[in-house]
């Protein structure tokens, strides 16, 4: 026999609120720092020449076989590095999107962590397109947490958790 599908009687799941702009605003400022981040992994892969000056220039007494090693493991580092990067936006801007608050808490660490890597980016020496990059980053990061902590984004979490 044929049963219609209930509506109405009280059980059903409690909707999620729409988002609000301020989140999608969020979201967007994260996926445009992933976006920067894989460009900033990009550019550092192709300009991988320099790394192997850099080390020989920086410490003149390793051999030929100990550059190579250190440029190995910087080209290792970085890559492994970028692309942790790249997935933390991703999964913060998942995260976010879905209302979870743990993820606003999560995302405000990650950037207060990448502002002190910017500090310390600024105090070391640097090549001026790697610090634009990076610093473009951490704007992307500020953006993302201006909106994430305003009223109505605050509202939209409390209403999903």
């Amino acid at each position: 026999m044929y049963q219609p599908y209930p509506s109405g009687d009280g059980n059903q799941m409690p909707q999620r609120p729409p988002m609000p702009r301020s989140v999608q605003m969020a979201v967007n400022f994260m996926y445009g720092g992933a976006a920067l981040s894989l460009i900033e992994l990009i550019i550092g892969l192709v300009t991988i020449g320099s790394l192997r000056t850099a080390i020989h220039n920086a410490s003149p007494s390793l051999t030929p076989s100990q550059v190579h090693t250190a440029e190995v493991a910087g080209v290792a580092l970085a890559v492994v590095s970028g692309l942790i990067g790249v997935g933390l936006w991703l999964w913060m801007a998942w995260a976010n999107k879905g209302g979870r608050r743990w993820a606003r808490i999560v995302a405000t660490v990650l950037f207060a962590l990448n502002t002190l890597d910017l500090i310390a980016q600024v105090a070391r020496p640097h090549a001026l397109l790697s610090l634009v990059l990076f610093i473009l980053v951490w704007l992307a990061g500020l953006g993302a947490i201006v909106f994430l902590w305003q009223g109505d984004s605050s509202a939209y979490f409390r209403a999903t958790s």
